[in-house]
């Protein structure tokens, strides 16, 4: 038994530094690192050092724990700033989108393949969502209008659940087998409006209890946080209704208030989304067998092909077109519908649920990700500069970090200013912060030092500020106007409130 587990713990940990350092090397090539951890999957697989693995149950149990935390992280680095004007369109997009998408779909791989509707609508609905790990990892590393990225970002937030609901209704109902539609849609709408309702209670509770409970370690508050978002899907599950849904808007409730220890929360969540990523995309890889594969190469083309040409641009065009969202944009978001991890996860629902046709299903979807995956994040970058969607670089935002001084019911705060922040050049007088918030320490090329009134800041200074705890988030506003517009922030209507920390 010993022997066993040290074995197995010798693999997982080789596998899991490979995989981190095979993110350094995708990067360079420019391939997405869900591939590489896919072929990780294969090549120990039984095709490789012949581990077997067949278990969709827990491929699937274990699927949702990572969908959960990938979720989970999105939302929680989502600004509300930038989401909120297209809050709609995504909305629009991860539900009316969804339906097109499975019914497109579904209706090309019927009329083509012969397949029975049952079976046909499942490959639309395995397909209809986008990836949130690929979608987050893919476009922050392109020159996009942040407009675009947020419609992207929040679609594939949101989109899960919905798709989610379909790929189980498909899974365990026939069609024409169960209930009439529109009491499967009711039962959807009140998942998906039940399930929001869920998450945006525990965001809100959540944040009133990290901001008044001064936890005695810091390394607490990245796990409560996390806790909180698994908390939202569970209850929203235990509620019948949408637990993915919920994870995500209890993550944006969380992500965009000032919390103690912000940015230690969100570098956690960050490595447990990396983590979750790598151990799921590594498990659907153990999970296919290569050699099926050839048999589902000509269903997995028909299916990619009519999602991309088809259902995609049909489904943005009839889900955004309404708000005013243009041809161009139209053009990006369909090309920008990634799917990775997420459409593999979803096909072991039919798969343990043993519906006929379930295990190419899940071969196909497996070949549609890697071909696909490959077409379009090659191209991404040059298809946003031939449509003339691209945006200029920009500034890195001021990062501040929080952490309470309960006793003294105080917090400090700690900046690093970040190259083209216009903090730089600024007196520590011309900053003008609130009666009852200091500037009490600078640290420059290693060295600390108390500044005065008339000390210039630099970039790459770290400064630590207490404020009290009245004046913080007046404080923190205030830092924020001034790397954005100089000293005379107030004078270009620059209060720190446009975008969110």
């Amino acid at each position: 038994m010993t022997d066993g587990l040290d074995i197995a713990l010798l693999i997982g940990a080789a596998v899991l530094l490979v995989a981190v350092g095979a993110v350094r090397i995708s990067t360079r090539l420019g391939l997405p690192s869900l591939l590489v951890y896919l072929a990780l999957g294969v090549a120990i697989g039984e095709s490789g050092l012949g581990i077997q693995f067949e278990d969709a149950d827990l491929t699937r149990t274990l699927g949702f724990c990572a969908l959960i935390v990938i979720i989970a992280e999105g939302g929680l680095t989502a600004r509300w700033g930038q989401l909120r004007p297209v809050l709609t369109v995504s909305a629009s997009l991860a539900t009316v989108g969804v339906l097109v998408s499975v019914a497109v779909v579904g209706v090309v791989m019927h009329l083509t393949l012969g397949l029975d509707w049952r079976l046909a609508l499942l490959y639309g609905a395995v397909l209809s969502s986008t990836d949130a790990a690929a979608v987050f990892a893919t476009l922050r590393r392109l020159r996009l209008p942040p407009r675009l990225v947020a419609t992207l970002e929040a679609e594939s937030g949101m989109n899960d659940a919905p798709a989610v609901l379909v790929v189980l209704m498909l899974s365990s109902t026939p069609i024409g087998g169960g209930h009439p539609w529109w009491y499967e849609a009711l039962v959807m709408t009140y998942e998906l409006v039940v399930g929001a309702i869920i998450g945006y209670a525990v965001g809100v509770a959540g944040r009133w209890t990290l901001r008044h409970a001064a936890l005695p370690s810091s390394g607490l508050y990245p796990i409560a946080a996390v806790g909180l978002t698994v908390l939202a899907y569970a209850a929203g599950a235990v509620a019948h209704a949408s637990g993915f849904l919920a994870v995500y808007v209890a993550g944006v409730v969380l992500g965009n208030a000032r919390l103690p220890h912000r940015q230690a929360i969100l570098g956690f969540a960050d490595g447990l989304a990396w983590l979750a990523q790598i151990g799921l995309f590594v498990m659907l890889g153990l999970l296919v067998s290569p050699a099926r594969l050839d048999d589902a190469l000509l269903p997995a083309i028909v299916a990619g092909l009519a999602l991309l040409f088809l259902a995609r641009p049909l489904a943005v065009f009839l889900s955004a077109a309404p708000f005013g969202v243009g041809l161009r944009d139209q053009a990006f978001l369909s090309w920008a519908g990634l799917r990775g991890a997420v459409p593999i996860v979803l096909a072991t629902i039919p798969l343990s649920a043993q519906v006929p046709g379930a295990s190419r299903l899940f071969d196909a979807v497996f070949v549609l990700v890697v071909i696909f995956t490959l077409l379009q994040v090659g191209t991404l970058a040059p298809f946003a500069r031939r449509l003339g969607v691209t945006a200029p670089a920009e500034a890195t935002e001021l990062s501040v970090e929080t952490a309470p001084l309960d006793r003294m019911q105080a917090d400090l705060l700690q900046i690093e200013i970040p190259e083209g922040s216009r903090l730089a050049g600024v007196h520590v007088d011309e900053l003008r912060l609130p009666v009852g918030a200091a500037v009490t320490l600078v640290l420059r090329d290693g060295t600390g030092f108390v500044p005065g009134p008339d000390t210039r800041l630099k970039v790459g200074d770290s400064l630590l500020i207490v404020a009290t705890a009245q004046v913080r988030d007046a404080a923190e506003r205030r830092l924020r106007a001034v790397s954005r517009r100089g000293r005379l922030a107030r004078w270009f209507s620059e209060y720190g409130e446009d975008r969110n920390p």
